[in-house]
């Protein structure tokens, strides 16, 4: 073992940029430049920051983030749907650019997400909204599908650590919780962003991507003490929260669900695969992203948008027989 080798949950991506922008390909500069009309509304007594893409009265897609994440991990997704459907993302409260709380609860996150749809015109077709989530995003998703999944058309969930309750307290017991502790004030946008890494730590070949998702984390602040840049989020979100076993929620929903994983994602063993696949009900579909680690949207977002297009496209073909149940789309 080389004792000199860095540490894996302090490996950072940018540090070598400088803080230069790295080149980024034209797909991506064609994504970013279809900007999202940008706003807030009020959920569980929380302003939460939401980002939409297309025109009212399409067919609707809400885009759900993960753990420390903000709607912006989306920019460069969902502009792909946006000119056949009504697109929307969110910020988590205690995330992004929306409110923090005293309190957070997986209830709260359940209402933040039919809250925003609502509100952002996802409802407005005839056609049931799709959910979409990453990591932690899936959590609500899989919730939402048990509690109003007669209102949805769907909910897919990226490589989502369903965890049993067992495994979940052992990974606590290593040390894998979010670390609670005040945010450190860089002094300058440079400084920062050379110590922005992922969790879990993993490659990373697509800086441009790495080096755009870091910008939109950081936000400027002036204290009496010091001036700088910190990540927006609240590093105390997690300190009350309950975890829930997914189980439940998961074996019974009331709309189709679609996993998609990330080939080489760490997050989840084969014995978690193996009972989330238990699970679920039978034909839904669990699709391996290749080359893709557990940041999927990051590692390979071309084909990720491939991906959801397929389950889209398989749930589309069997929305004739008026039934909102899990169909085998062929793709498991």
């Amino acid at each position: 073992m080389n004792d000199t080798a860095p540490n894996p949950r302090r490996l950072t991506l940018l540090a070598s940029l400088d803080g230069a922008r790295p080149s980024a390909p034209h797909w991506f500069d064609q994504a970013l430049a279809q900007a999202p009309e940008r706003g807030f509304t009020e959920a569980a007594g929380a302003w939460i920051e939401t980002l939409t893409w297309g025109e009212r009265g399409r067919p609707g897609l809400l885009f759900l983030h993960g753990n420390g994440a903000h709607a912006d991990w989306w920019s460069f997704i969902a502009p792909f749907f946006s000119s056949e459907y009504r697109c929307a993302a969110l910020s988590w409260s205690g995330m992004g650019g929306s409110d923090r709380r005293e309190r957070y609860s997986f209830d709260i996150f359940v209402e933040e997400a039919m809250t925003i749809a609502e509100a952002t015109g996802l409802f407005e077709d005839k056609a049931k909204p799709v959910f979409i989530g990453h990591s932690f995003g899936g959590f609500p998703i899989i919730e939402a599908a048990a509690r109003h999944g007669e209102r949805l058309g769907g909910g897919i969930i990226i490589d989502t650590p369903i965890f049993s309750p067992e495994r979940r307290k052992e990974r606590k017991e290593k040390g894998a919780a979010w670390e609670m502790r005040p945010h450190k004030i860089y002094p300058t946008l440079e400084d920062a962003l050379q110590r922005f890494r992922l969790v879990p730590a993993q490659p990373c070949e697509n800086l441009f991507i790495a080096d755009f998702i870091a910008r939109t984390s950081l936000t400027q602040v002036e204290t009496p003490e010091q001036s700088g840049w910190i990540w927006r989020f609240d590093p105390y979100l997690w300190r009350d929260y309950e975890w829930e076993d997914p189980a439940p929620a998961l074996s019974a929903p009331k709309c189709p669900l679609a996993v998609l994983l990330g080939a080489r994602s760490t997050l989840m063993q084969a014995g978690d695969i193996a009972r989330m696949r238990s699970i679920l009900p039978p034909g839904t579909p669990v699709i391996d992203i290749p080359e893709a680690y557990h940041h999927v949207p990051i590692d390979q977002p071309l084909a990720l948008v491939a991906a959801i297009r397929a389950v889209l496209a398989g749930w589309d073909s069997t929305s004739g027989s008026g039934e909102n149940t899990p169909m085998n789309s062929g793709l498991a």
